[in-house]
């Protein structure tokens, strides 16, 4: 998308295309595009609505019903944060009594719309001009106010806001970016900001290396209905715990924090095993979570818990351990034979075994499915027969 498209798309013949095509975006696209340039719709024009109608599609399960307003580009719906968490970091910055945010690489503008919905005066800025254009019309269509502005985050002037947020760009084209060194912002841009303003909030992917962080910053991961979406730093009066893992699943939250340095006891498996959820693991606090449940690990290096008691918890799926299986292919494939299994759920924690690849050598044909974890028990390689509870 270009700058032309974005202002074709805002204009009143635009807003008529989109309407079309969102009437028709869910047929044939040849048939549908055909449909539009029938309606008199100009080809490009016809082809950017067509685009916006599938990534509002996309759109909804991070933005809601704002998604059939808002303008997109593909590359920052990825990066858009959802609209849960945004609002949820948007309420702790006005709780900790910040009052006008900076939003250095703001994007499509989805922290922006937040910010400004929890009624902070945003500045946002991107040095990407399509990304800016598109955030000042999405913030604008939703009755919101920001000042959005295409500026590189590293000249912003950051003297009269007491709050930034910061989210780098991690990609390259299509490509991810995984090295911190590789965002855009720079990392050292990025990390000193804390510096610069003590109520620093920085958006950094779930991989990110823990020895990264600020001094003194709290590391929070943040998961949505099983997937970790992205590790939140708050710097400087804005840090509450050294680490926090946030579950979000459905309209319920719940927060696990400590220290993420601890280690949690190592016994022999249980009749039960938990696994954790992402965050709970990119967070270190394993060993804080087995403690809410009485539980252990059963190999330091493996982050599944076992209990002896089945324990419901928002943290992690537990499993009733049915026995163990053997490792070899051959004798695997007859123990699940024996047991008329014809199709197979295979979970894994420190095993290099290609899941998909072992799925098609067990040629089963049973009438039963079946869950097996493969992990490490003691140092060594073990396969466990599961059964998933409610």
């Amino acid at each position: 998308m270009e700058l032309e498209d974005v202002a074709a798309l805002t204009s009143a013949v635009g807003l008529a295309a989109l309407a079309a095509a969102d009437q028709v975006a869910d047929g044939d696209p040849l048939a549908a595009a055909s449909a539009l340039r029938a309606g008199g719709i100009e080809p490009r024009l016809a082809a950017a609505a067509l685009t916006q109608a599938v990534l509002r599609r996309r759109a909804r399960t991070k933005f809601g019903a704002d998604a059939d307003r808002l303008l997109f580009t593909r590359t920052g719906l990825e990066q858009a944060t959802r609209a849960v968490v945004a609002n949820r970091r948007a309420e702790r910055l006005k709780a900790a009594g910040a009052t006008r945010v900076a939003d250095l690489g703001c994007g499509i503008g989805a922290d922006t719309i937040a910010f400004a919905r929890t009624g902070l005066a945003v500045v946002a800025v991107d040095r990407d001009p399509v990304s800016a254009a598109i955030a000042e019309h999405n913030v604008r269509t939703l009755g919101l106010a920001a000042t959005v502005s295409t500026m590189d985050a590293t000249a912003t002037d950051l003297s009269d806001v007491d709050a930034v947020f910061c989210d780098p760009a991690r990609r390259k084209g299509t490509r991810r970016v995984f090295d911190p060194a590789a965002y855009e912002p720079p990392w050292d841009f990025v990390a000193a900001l804390p510096q610069r303003v003590p109520r620093a909030v920085l958006k950094l992917a779930p991989g990110i290396d823990h020895a990264l962080l600020p001094d003194g910053a709290e590391g929070e991961w943040v998961s949505v209905d099983g997937d970790v979406v992205e590790a939140t730093v708050w710097c400087g009066p804005l840090a509450q715990t050294p680490r926090r893992a946030t579950v979000i699943r459905g309209p319920g939250i719940a927060a696990l924090e400590g220290t993420g340095q601890r280690q949690a006891p190592v016994k022999d498996a249980g009749r039960y095993l938990i696994d954790p959820d992402g965050a709970v693991v990119r967070s270190h606090l394993v060993a804080e979570f087995a403690d809410q449940v009485d539980g252990h690990l059963a190999d330091a290096t493996i982050a599944y818990v076992y209990t002896g008691q089945p324990a419901r918890t928002p943290f992690g799926r537990g499993y009733q351990v049915h026995g163990r299986l053997p490792i070899a292919l051959k004798k695997l494939r007859a123990a699940l034979r024996a047991e008329d299994v014809g199709s197979v759920t295979i979970l894994k924690r420190g095993s290099a075994l290609d899941v998909e690849q072992l799925r098609r050598d067990l040629r089963l044909s049973g009438t039963r499915p079946a869950t097996i974890a493969l992990t490490r028990i003691g140092g060594e390689p073990a396969a466990l027969l599961l059964e998933p509870q409610d």
